[in-house]
């Protein structure tokens, strides 16, 4: 059941050619940041119902439910929660379950779950202090939070290469909007910890995690890739076709540098936020 949605922006686009490139391409993106997993994963207990944020083709929650009593996945992209669906029937996980909504302002069952999770998918709310209140009174009481969400780019492997894709198409890195919402919008602690505090979280902790991300196998292969993730296509969108051009050469350059035996692997960071809800 679908509610009301009022990040129609992030709608839009999940919805669209972004969520499409993640729907068909689930298991690359579920191998890309696969890493990331167990950080969230041992924070589920066997009888904990789980609720994971921005589940998208719903890896997370499948895997939750393989360590809990229940799981239920929430997503804006219908494409992404297809895909979810279909995985968890042929991996014969049969208590989870996957519901289009806006986490801003869904009408969450109150006091339903124990544990709310995300990987990367907490990052694009329209209002965030909303947003996690409304999560929030999904929770039982003493109900836990763990999400993981991006780091500065600055230093990291994929910034990088975003760094010498946005150098050849003649812009800088895109940033996070000025509305404050993007990949990069929690990659401030204080920031995080602020709108957690005012959205009624307690006992906040946020650690710094690192996991190998594998883009492809081989340079090639990986830049296709890379070119087809939502910023990259905007960013060329606003090009040139020799922009582009030297781009995707600027992309194959850089993921050669990380090419091995194993395929294309970088070091992938993370925020592993963790607290609690007061219940107010």
């Amino acid at each position: 059941m679908t509610g009301q949605i009022v990040n129609t922006a992030q709608a839009e686009a999940w919805n669209g050619g972004e969520g499409a490139h993640w729907a068909a391409h689930y298991d690359r993106y579920d191998r890309m940041n696969a890493g990331i997993n167990e950080h969230l994963l041992e924070h589920v207990r066997a009888d904990d119902d789980v609720l994971d944020i921005g589940c998208g083709n719903g890896q997370l929650t499948r895997l939750a439910a393989g360590r809990a009593a229940s799981a239920l996945g929430v997503d804006l992209s219908e494409p992404m929660l297809a895909r979810a669906r279909e995985r968890a029937e042929a991996e014969g996980v049969a208590n989870v379950r996957f519901v289009r909504a806006d986490a801003q302002v869904h009408p969450f069952e109150p006091a339903s779950a124990d544990l709310v999770l995300s990987r990367f998918g907490v990052m694009f709310f329209a209002d965030p202090v909303a947003a996690f209140a409304n999560i929030g009174r999904a929770l039982r009481p003493g109900g836990r939070l763990a999400f993981a969400c991006m780091t500065s780019l600055a230093g990291t492997d994929a910034g990088t290469i975003l760094a010498a894709v946005m150098a050849a198409l003649g812009t800088g890195q895109p940033p996070t909007g000025p509305d404050g919402t993007g990949p990069t919008s929690f990659a401030d602690p204080r920031h995080t910890e602020g709108v957690l505090a005012e959205a009624g979280y307690t006992g906040i902790g946020i650690r710094r995690v690192e996991a190998p991300q594998h883009w492809g196998r081989d340079a090639a292969d990986a830049a296709d890739f890379f070119c087809g993730w939502g910023p990259i296509v905007h960013a060329f969108g606003q090009a040139g076709p020799d922009a582009v051009a030297a781009a995707k050469q600027a992309v194959r350059r850089e993921m050669a540098r990380f090419e091995g035996p194993e395929g294309v692997r970088t070091r992938g960071t993370a925020w592993l936020v963790t607290a609690h809800y007061d219940g107010r």
